[in-house]
């Protein structure tokens, strides 16, 4: 046996060789540029620790700190049909959607789950912005008035989470076909008097503003969400004139009266529980409160202290 070849050569080659780091410990901030160990993000709930930016992060990561205890049973959502309009263009309708589904784990853009937050019972709904941007199609349609329809059986406030760049081109008239149809849900909530509440995420745009996002009884957002319609860019290419700073952003819409807050992420759950609990006629919550111990077995009763010269009483009599 060899040892320098077969003992002393893998031994320095082991210490000097290069070691591979996986890709995914560490995020660029889009916003700054700052480099964030995953475990320092997660930490921060996907928010940067240098400029406070608010990064998108998918239903379940929102659904794992909103719940007590991270623990949501998800609701159904009828499926639409797979390509109701035989849609193409740089790819297929159904190449797009098995690219998206597989990039994202998720089966479509919403994710519907009910749970408690602060020990009161809730129905909330999610857009996930990194499924085909969110967009808007039949299938969000169906998760939204399913959404409605668990709430108002349930008896239960809604809080939909929106994140979307609009309406699916994909899908055509059918997509904006969802406009009315969510309106409808959310009018159910009305009529149930139910506590609608939406949280708006950067961005929401497009049909999405148009519609349920904007139908709130309480209407959030987190700090420099986009918000609107049509963005700043097609605004100013057709007035042709040069927007005010911050314009469209969640402080600047809290500051014109189409807010009534914008909160930090890491405040959003006690700001939902406050505001649901409130909305409903419920006490306040209270803060650290877990479920009673359980019950110690009870030991035996001590003995009667006696005096000297007397028997010690005996515990069983």
């Amino acid at each position: 046996m060899n040892w320098i070849s077969n003992y002393v050569r893998p031994r320095i080659n082991s210490i000097f060789s290069r070691r591979e780091v996986p890709e995914n410990l560490w995020t660029k901030c889009a916003e700054c540029g700052t480099m964030l160990f995953h475990r320092e993000l997660s930490d921060n709930f996907h928010v940067c620790t240098n400029c406070d930016h608010h990064m998108v992060i998918t239903p379940r990561e929102r659904f794992g700190g909103l719940f007590d205890g991270g623990i949501f049973v998800e609701v159904k959502v009828p499926e639409p049909p797979a390509d109701p309009l035989g849609f193409r263009d740089q790819k297929r309708y159904p190449d797009r959607m098995k690219e998206a589904r597989r990039k994202t784990g998720e089966k479509e853009a919403m994710l519907v789950a009910e749970g408690e937050i602060g020990r009161t019972p809730i129905v909330a709904a999610c857009q996930d912005f990194s499924f085909m941007a969110g967009s808007m199609g039949m299938y969000v349609g169906n998760a939204i008035i399913a959404a409605a329809e668990r709430a108002v059986a349930l008896k239960r406030p809604l809080i939909l989470f929106s994140a979307a760049g609009g309406a699916r081109m994909q899908e055509g008239i059918l997509s904006l076909m969802q406009m009315p149809r969510t309106t409808v849900a959310v009018e159910m909530l009305k009529e149930a008097g139910l506590p609608y509440i939406v949280v708006l995420t950067h961005p929401t745009t497009g049909g999405v503003t148009a519609s349920y996002a904007m139908l709130g009884d309480v209407h959030i957002a987190e700090p420099n969400a986009l918000i609107c319609f049509a963005g700043p860019r097609v605004i100013e290419q057709t007035i042709r004139e040069k927007l005010p700073e911050g314009f469209q952003r969640a402080e600047y819409l809290l500051d014109h009266g189409m807010l009534d807050r914008v909160t930090h992420r890491r405040d959003m759950k006690d700001e939902l529980v406050t505001i649901t609990r409130m909305l409903l006629g419920l006490d306040p919550a209270v803060r650290g409160d877990l479920p009673a111990p359980a019950p110690e077995p009870m030991s035996a009763p001590p003995l009667e202290p006696t005096v000297a010269g007397e028997a010690q009483a005996d515990p069983k009599k």
